[in-house]
């Protein structure tokens, strides 16, 4: 790294503290500013912030890795998540919006109980400590100590410091414009990258798509893969098109870390439209983050011993001066955006779901600053759980198991309750629990052996991959919240207010009004999706 790449980065950082802290300078900080941004995000910035807050380093660093271990089948996280933003943007972004909620447990407490509010709000913020900010901090770790030679633990205290201030002071108005200059950066950065890697492949004798073909692993140009070549990924075709929805309804649809974009929309229009437009952004990263990990295979496969090494030696071999400085802060754009969001929910969650109803005479500074306080107890615990980020096969491969355990349960209560006027507010309830129960032990008994060095016993001798064990978990818990549901009174009138009147609703209930509808935007990503699909299997 020499002086100008050190320059570059160091502007950054302080440009976006700058930006983060001066945006709301002038900004009364009630609760409904800090934490919702005053409602008033147009749908390019909720869509620019969606994308920004989930691609976090983890993306960055974890799909260049993927795909140099197993190839594009990885990037099928990408193109299915934006056919689960179209369910967000047309299924439950209206009753978000209508309901006028400031959290995701507040949704369940309309729909279902207080109860199941409550556990919610746990789950939520165990999801955004474990999943969110963790695994990003350590992954930054990681390209941090390849940049600069920075030891891991350092690099964390560094990060979490930069990221948290500016948090922790400008509220979610503070991160969703920091996050829309950061979509910015994130994407020029990857997109420079991926251009000088495929021009340094003429150099080692590649020059057409066959002779690319002859130095990479078989399939690794595959999104779809049957059982047998599904590798040691065990991402066959029928594990991704049944698990990933299910992690992907708690993700985009019910995890607070990323919706709490659109609760902030200043209207319905930019509440739908907003998630599609994010949709239309996943289509990149498989272009930009994981075909460089199938590039750097072949261009460094003996300089690379493991693959989450990848991408810091694409950006050490292959940029030159000046330009590693801007990758590095893209790199840095990503980390920062994903951290900023789930600090922000975590206030949040804390705050309204539990400090509020605890005490609901609190009064709107006070929320404020319990949520300041919260940002920092959480970010110490996240940077604690970050140095287990070592004990995965590779960081993307650690949150994706994650999620498998916590969203089977959030996803069933979440589908059926928009779906089924039958679902009541035991069943909810129940399922939560039990499904956490089952989830946790599930992740447990195949991350806590590893630690010895033993064989997985989900993984290895029982033969269930991640997205498999999140789909028959889903089962499971679908099968408790039906029999649980056909047990106890059914919901009451004000609860099915927040249910659709019939499954199809949501694309006949309104007339079409051509290319300003959403239902237009979402039918032309969901054509996209199914052309890519053609192209690439």
């Amino acid at each position: 790294m020499q002086n100008v790449d050190l320059i570059i980065i160091i502007f950054y950082l302080a440009a976006i503290l700058a930006l983060g802290i001066l945006s709301t300078r002038k900004t009364q900080m009630s609760s409904v500013n800090y934490f919702l941004a005053g409602r008033s995000l147009n749908w390019v910035v909720i869509g620019a912030a969606l994308f920004a807050s989930n691609i976090s380093t983890i993306h960055l660093v974890g799909l260049a890795a993927s795909g140099f271990e197993d190839g594009l089948v990885w990037g099928n996280f990408e193109w299915m998540a934006s056919v689960v933003l179209i369910l967000l943007g047309l299924i439950f972004a209206p009753f978000y919006f209508r309901s006028k909620i400031s959290t995701l447990p507040e949704f369940l407490e309309k729909r279902y109980s207080s109860k199941s509010r409550s556990f919610l709000a746990f789950m939520a913020i165990l999801g955004a400590l474990f999943v969110h900010i963790g695994m990003s901090l350590y992954a930054g770790a990681i390209v941090f100590k390849s940049f600069f030679g920075i030891d891991v633990s350092i690099s964390i205290l560094i990060i979490s410091v930069i990221t948290a201030t500016y948090t922790i002071f400008g509220g979610l108005k503070a991160v969703v414009i920091t996050e829309t200059v950061q979509a910015v950066v994130l994407i020029i950065g990857a997109l420079v990258l991926t251009l000088f890697a495929i021009n340094a492949l003429p150099e080692i004798g590649i020059h057409s798509l066959s002779d690319f073909k002859d130095h990479i692993k078989p399939d690794q140009l595959s999104m779809i893969r049957s059982g047998e070549n599904a590798g040691n990924s065990g991402l066959s075709w029928y594990s991704i098109f049944l698990g990933y929805p299910i992690l992907g309804l708690w993700y985009w649809c019910s995890d607070q870390t990323i919706v709490q974009r659109v609760l902030a929309a200043k209207s319905e229009d930019d509440a739908q439209k907003g998630p599609i437009f994010a949709g239309f952004l996943k289509i990149l990263p498989v272009f930009i983050m994981v075909l460089p990990g199938i590039i750097g295979y072949v261009l460094f496969k003996d300089k690379i011993s493991t693959s989450n090494e990848t991408l810091p030696v694409l950006i050490n071999e292959l940029l030159p001066v000046g330009i590693k400085g801007i990758f590095a802060a893209a790199l840095l754009s990503a980390l920062m955006s994903t951290i900023a969001a789930a600090l922000n929910s975590c206030s949040t969650l804390v705050a309204v779901d539990i400090a509020k109803r605890l005490k609901p005479s609190l009064s709107d500074q006070k929320q404020v600053n319990i949520g300041k306080w919260v940002a920092v107890v959480v970010m110490i615990l996240a940077m604690a759980w970050s140095t287990q980020g070592g004990r995965f096969n590779s960081i993307f491969e650690a949150i994706n198991k994650i999620a498998a355990a916590l969203a089977p349960p959030i996803a069933t209560v979440f589908l059926f309750g928009v779906f089924s006027k039958r679902g009541t507010k035991e069943a909810s309830l129940v399922t939560l629990i039990l499904g956490f129960i089952l989830g946790m032990t599930c992740f447990a008994v195949d991350f806590i052996p590893t630690l010895s060095g033993k064989p997985s016993i989900i993984t290895t001798e029982w033969g269930i991959p991640f997205m498999m064990q999140a789909w028959w978990l889903f089962c499971i818990c679908t099968g408790i919240y039906f029999i649980v549901s056909y047990l106890t009174p059914r919901p009451d009138k004000a609860q099915l207010t927040y249910t659709w009147d019939n499954p199809l609703q949501f694309i006949t209930g309104k007339k079409f009004q051509g290319i300003q509808d959403v239902r237009f935007w979402a039918g032309l990503l969901l054509l996209s999706i199914i052309i890519l699909y053609i192209i690439f299997q």
